[in-house]
C-alpha cells in the first residue's frame, strides 16, 4: 500500500458519517453499503421518528457492517435534534475520532465527496468543512438555486461571508468542536444556519470544498419543504438583524423623548435663547440612550455570555467613528453637488449595516475560552 492510500485509509477508519433520516427510501441501504466499503471505520444513523412501517429499513441498515450504529428517536423531532442526538452519541462512545461528517439521505452526497471531507479532517485543521454544490448547473431545480443564492447574498450582507451553499447537508468538523454543535440552537432545518452563523459569530473558518451537484427526480423525495423551511431559514439568518433594529428604535425614542423633556419642560423658554441648554439636552439625551443601547446590544442583540473584553469601550469608539464617518461622508458627497440631507439618509444608511458588522465581530465578538 502506497503512503497515499495509507493516508486516505487512516483518515476513513478515524471518521464518522452521521446520517439522519427521516421516512427513508432504499437508496439509504445502498448508500450505507458504499461508505462502509469505502472504508468509513463508524458510521451512524439517526432514525428520527420514521415510524413502524420504516423500522424494516433500519434494521437492515445495522445489519450491513458491525461499524453501523442505529439511534432513535421515537416521534419525529426535526433534522437539528437528530443531528445533536448523534453528536453525543459520537461524544460519549467514540473519543479516539478525528471528527464527524454530515451527509443526508437522499443519495445527494457522493461517497467520492465523503472520502475527501474526511481527508480534510485529517490534516487537523480547525474549521467547518461545507460541501459546495455548483448552483449554476441545469439540473439544479429552480426553487434550490433561487433559494442557495439568496440566502448566500443575505447571509454576506449580515455576516461578511459569502458562501456558495449556505443550505448544505455535507459538512466536516473537528471532534473539538462537538461541545459547540451541541450548543448552537435549532431544532429543525433551522439548525443548520444557525451553524453557519455561530461559527461566523466566534471565527471559526468556513471551508467550501467542491462537491458533485446532485439532484435525483428533482429532489422530489426530500423532506425539505420549500416555503415553510425557506421562511424558518429566512428568519435566523435576519433574526439577529431584527433586533438590532429593535433596540436601535427604542433607543432613538428615549432619545428623543428625554431630549424634549429636558429642553421644553425642565428649561422651558431659556432653550431657545441659549445654546448651552441644548447642547446639556442633546448631551444628557445621548448618553442616556447610548447607555441603554449598548446594554440592549449585549444581553438581548448580540447576547455576549462571555468576557466582555472590553465592550463598553469598544462601543465608544465605534460611537465616535461612526460620528466622524457620518460627517466626512456628507461632507464629502456635498462637494460633488449632493443635497446634505440626501447625503446624510445615505451615508448613515450604510453605517447602520457598518455598525451592526462591527459590533457583532468586534465590540460584543465572544471569544473562545
Amino acid at each position: 500500500m502506497s503512503e497515499t492510500e495509507q493516508k486516505r485509509s487512516r483518515a476513513l477508519s478515524d471518521a464518522v458519517i452521521l446520517i439522519p433520516s427521516l421516512e427513508p427510501d432504499e437508496r439509504l441501504p445502498a448508500y450505507i453499503q458504499k461508505l462502509a466499503e469505502s472504508g468509513f471505520g463508524h458510521l451512524v444513523v439517526v432514525d428520527d421518528g420514521s415510524g413502524e412501517s420504516y423500522q424494516d429499513i433500519f434494521r437492515r441498515i445495522g445489519e450491513i457492517d458491525p461499524r453501523v450504529k442505529v439511534l432513535h428517536h421515537d416521534v419525529n423531532r426535526g433534522k437539528g435534534v437528530a443531528l445533536k442526538t448523534g453528536y453525543r452519541w459520537i461524544q460519549e462512545n467514540l473519543p479516539e475520532i478525528s471528527g464527524v461528517i454530515t451527509a443526508d439521505a437522499d443519495g445527494q452526497h457522493t461517497v467520492p465527496d465523503c472520502i475527501h471531507l474526511a481527508e480534510e479532517l485529517e490534516k487537523g485543521r480547525r474549521a467547518l468543512y461545507l460541501g459546495s454544490r455548483d448552483f449554476s448547473q441545469p439540473n439544479v431545480p429552480p426553487k434550490s438555486r433561487t433559494g442557495n443564492r439568496f440566502t448566500s447574498l443575505l447571509f454576506f450582507v449580515l455576516y461578511g461571508k459569502w458562501l456558495q451553499d449556505t443550505q448544505t447537508g455535507l459538512r466536516a468538523f473537528r471532534k473539538e468542536d462537538l461541545d459547540f454543535m451541541i450548543e448552537v440552537e435549532g431544532e429543525r432545518f433551522e439548525y443548520e444556519m444557525n451553524v453557519l452563523i455561530a461559527c461566523a459569530r466566534h471565527d471559526l473558518p468556513m471551508i467550501p470544498i467542491t462537491i458533485e451537484t446532485v439532484y435525483e427526480n428533482e429532489n422530489r423525495g426530500t423532506h425539505y419543504h420549500p416555503l415553510k423551511d425557506s421562511m424558518r431559514i429566512f428568519r435566523v439568518i435576519i433574526r439577529g438583524f431584527v433586533r438590532f433594529m429593535g433596540a436601535s428604535l427604542i433607543c432613538f425614542l428615549v432619545d428623543q423623548g428625554i431630549f424634549n423633556l429636558l429642553n421644553l419642560a425642565v428649561f422651558g423658554n431659556r432653550a431657545d435663547k441659549m445654546a448651552k441648554y441644548i447642547l446639556i439636552s442633546t448631551a444628557v439625551a445621548r448618553v442616556i440612550s447610548a447607555s441603554l443601547n449598548f446594554l440592549l446590544n449585549k444581553k438581548f442583540v448580540f447576547r455576549l455570555k462571555g468576557h466582555t473584553g472590553g465592550a463598553l469601550w469598544k462601543y465608544i469608539v465605534l460611537a465616535v467613528g461612526i460620528m466622524l464617518l457620518s460627517a466626512g461622508g456628507v461632507w464629502l458627497l456635498g462637494q460633488i453637488g449632493m443635497n446634505s440631507t440626501l447625503a446624510k439618509l445615505l451615508v448613515d444608511f450604510l453605517l447602520y449595516f457598518l455598525s451592526f458588522r462591527a459590533q457583532q465581530k468586534w465590540v460584543f465578538a465572544e471569544k473562545e475560552e
